[in-house]
């Protein structure tokens, strides 16, 4: 699989495209909130010749879901979050309002991602690990042949997701990061949702907040 990165948005967030060589790809965590940074998110998609086919989120705050409605507006796909995050979509609006960031109101998932599901495109797959803490239905998703995690806001680089958030729990993260990511190779390139990735292998070493047990 390949994997592409931008920064969108008022929260530097990591927005993802991920594809493999049949050309279908899954977009991740949409980020975009302006018209420059749709188009240079569909720009690529259609200088590479991709083909988008699902929309997922590893969880649904606010900066990782403004562009879903773009998406869905281009190319008629709905996000899919767990269940527990739903809460998080349908409040995108009233969220956006009290940090004073103008927003579109996604369009509501009408399927939704469950422990241990694996998506399916083109010729690869993606295990999803639900990892709550950070918001009660955060999910990782997992590539064991290729070696890496999109992880969302759990684990940072020697950092991780806030947990002062509505739903949030530090003691669920910790255990989410200690018995499900920590469990990963260590090779396992972790792709966050903001800054820059990072492996299992440093985190376990350099990161303060959460060590291995």
């Amino acid at each position: 699989m390949f994997v592409h990165s931008f920064i969108f948005g008022y929260f530097q967030e990591n927005t993802y495209i991920i594809w493999d060589k049949t050309k279908e790809c899954i977009i991740i965590d949409p980020g975009n909130t302006t018209p420059d940074e749709d188009k240079m998110l569909f720009s690529f998609i259609e200088q590479n010749h991709l083909k988008p086919v699902r929309l997922l989120l590893t969880h649904g705050h606010l900066d990782h879901i403004a562009g879903n409605d773009a998406v869905f507006s281009k190319y008629q796909l709905l996000p899919e979050v767990h269940k527990e995050d739903l809460f998080l979509i349908q409040s995108h609006e009233l969220t956006a309002k009290m940090y004073g960031i103008p927003c579109i109101p996604s369009p509501l998932p009408e399927k939704f991602i469950n422990d241990g599901d694996v998506i399916k495109f083109g010729q690869s797959e993606l295990l999803c690990i639900h990892t709550p803490g950070h918001s009660p239905g955060s999910i990782t998703y997992y590539s064991k042949k290729d070696g890496f995690a999109i992880a969302g806001d759990v684990l940072f680089y020697e950092s991780i997701g806030r947990t002062d958030l509505p739903k949030g729990d530090f003691e669920v993260l910790s255990y989410s990061i200690q018995k499900k990511l920590y469990t990963l190779p260590d090779s396992t390139i972790i792709y966050s949702g903001h800054g820059p990735s990072t492996t299992i292998a440093h985190e376990k070493k350099y990161n303060m907040f959460v060590r291995e047990k």
